[in-house]
């Protein structure tokens, strides 16, 4: 069936992994459905960003470089920046499991770095982008994510450390645990400052240490 979008089949059988033969140029493409076709056009959203930015990001060429066709796009995302939000929130909920290096400060650092690295490469300059031309609540619905996991991967940092003696039961709080990412996003959505490692050490050596461990 011809797809009113642009011309590309609107079944799921048109997606096929990148480096396909394209319909019509002799064998069959493999179906791919599900997360196999997510993770891929995810994966193309951030290459594309990485070769050219926001600017030049376009629902055909991410579909091009995926390997997907243009209408598997369309049906879940109706825009490029709700696609770029998808991608971010997908990198933020994909993004490896706690650190553990055998120190609160070295998880705490390892933590932050990761999430400071997102933020201040290409997804995130796309990010900001995004996040300038949409509504507060796009804003809101990015703070509850990194908010939820934020405070899991901080908890089982601090829990570690309560474990080994370094931090107090008692100390270990949903406001404490929120900080440091929360210092992170303010940063990030409002404040145009750049964000990198040195970021995350001086919040965690400035503000999360002395949280953690000088409870009274």
């Amino acid at each position: 069936m011809p797809d009113p979008i642009g011309g590309v089949a609107s079944s799921e059988a048109a997606d096929a992994p990148p480096g396909s033969p394209r319909s019509g140029a002799g064998a069959p493409r493999p179906r791919r459905r599900g997360d196999a076709l997510i993770g891929a056009i995810h994966a193309a959203v951030l290459a594309e960003l990485a070769e050219g930015g926001y600017a030049s990001l376009t629902m055909e060429r991410v579909a091009e470089r995926a390997g997907a066709g243009k209408a598997s796009l369309y049906r879940r995302w109706n825009s490029r920046a709700e696609l770029v939000r998808d991608t971010a929130y997908h990198s933020l909920r994909d993004a490896d499991g706690a650190p553990d290096t055998g120190t609160l400060r070295g998880d705490l650092v390892e933590a932050l770095s990761q999430t400071a690295a997102l933020l201040s490469g290409p997804l995130g300059a796309a990010l900001r982008a995004v996040l300038s031309e949409t509504l507060a609540d796009d804003q809101a619905e990015m703070g509850e994510l990194s908010l939820g996991r934020g405070r899991r991967l901080m908890r089982e940092i601090v829990q570690r450390a309560v474990a080994r003696g370094e931090v107090r039961a008692d100390a270990v709080t949903d406001l404490r645990l929120d900080v440091g990412q929360a210092l992170l996003r303010d940063r990030f959505l409002f404040r145009d400052s750049a964000i990198d490692a040195g970021t995350a050490v001086r919040i965690v050596d400035e503000v999360l240490i002395p949280l953690f461990t000088d409870v009274r």
